[in-house]
């Protein structure tokens, strides 16, 4: 048997000398992608729930007056979750997306219009490898939360 043969048929070291490119491609090619795309996501469903965990402590709370719940606003944001500061928390009053006023707060037929608390929370990401994905403008996504308590 030749040299040549010999080390063709004796192939014991090829995985390991292949392993030394196989790894930095399964890393930087998926495994890091795939841990961007998996935070991104637990800061997203983080930030949901937390939004979720607000609306839920304020149906309890509701404003006495809602044309005039500035006061009502400022006390109830002070009680949410920090990681998650709330912001713009408004009254909605009526199908048309309007602030509560004494205009707005009864329909044309005498009863009471339908209100909403309608409120946002920013979060920002910190991609590894996917910033020009999930960054495509800016890494600061807000998200709005609106729900019904009349």
């Amino acid at each position: 048997m030749s040299k040549n043969d010999s080390f063709i048929a004796d192939q014991r070291g090829a995985a390991s000398f292949e392993m030394l490119f196989v790894y930095p491609f399964l890393m930087f090619s998926l495994l890091l992608p795939l841990a961007d795309v998996a935070i991104a996501g637990f800061q997203f469903i983080s930030a949901r729930e937390a939004l979720r965990a607000f609306g839920q402590s304020i149906q309890y709370s509701p404003p006495a007056d809602v044309t005039n719940a500035s006061s009502w606003a400022s006390s109830m944001v002070a009680n949410a979750d920090p990681r998650y500061p709330i912001s713009n928390l408004q009254v909605i009053c009526g199908e048309s997306g309007a602030v509560c006023s004494a205009s707005n707060t009864q329909t044309a037929t005498g009863t009471p219009a339908v209100k909403y608390y309608s409120y946002t929370t920013s979060i920002t990401l910190a991609p590894i490898v996917l910033t020009s994905v999930l960054c495509s403008s800016s890494c600061t996504i807000t998200l709005p939360y609106s729900e019904r308590f009349q």
